[in-house]
């Protein structure tokens, strides 16, 4: 099948999945709503029973090819310089910028990106910052991006 029909076979896949909670978790409040496997004797969970919650089984996953996909089909990659963009295709990767990154190297790893064609999935920054910490690194022509695709190719 095409990658885009599996996206979609994926998403309404995931509408009729249940949620899995943990036996009685909406009954007492000490008892948390992530799952856990049911244990007990007598559990009708445990048992596969009709009147038992739906628990999670192999059944439930997502088609190989695109597990762990994007919902948008890219493979996210996660980034914190410039070097880590060699090997990476634009047609198959989007790129996510590491939270730790601060705003200055984020805009020209940003700036980068998107010269590339990479989409990018969280610019993690408001337009607003962005455009006035665009103009302030021009007036201290911080880097230039040319310079630094030349240091990288020379490494």
């Amino acid at each position: 099948m095409q990658p885009k029909k599996l996206l979609q076979l994926r998403q309404r896949l995931k509408k009729k999945k249940p949620s899995f909670r943990r036996v009685e978790s909406w009954r007492y409040k000490r008892v948390k709503d992530s799952w856990r496997k049911a244990r007990g004797i007598d559990s009708k969970t445990r048992k596969k029973k009709k009147s038992g919650v739906k628990s999670p089984t192999i059944g439930y996953r997502s088609p190989k090819k695109i597990r762990g996909l994007h919902p948008s089909g890219f493979e996210e990659v996660r980034i914190f310089t410039l070097n880590e963009f060699k090997g990476l295709s634009n047609k198959k990767h989007a790129i996510k910028i590491s939270g730790r990154v601060g705003a200055k190297k984020r805009i020209t790893l940003v700036d980068y990106a998107q010269n590339r064609g990479f989409k990018v999935l969280n610019l993690g920054i408001s337009q607003k910052e962005l455009e006035s910490l665009e103009t302030s690194l021009e007036e201290e022509e911080y880097l230039d991006l040319e310079d630094l695709e030349e240091s990288l190719n020379e490494e």
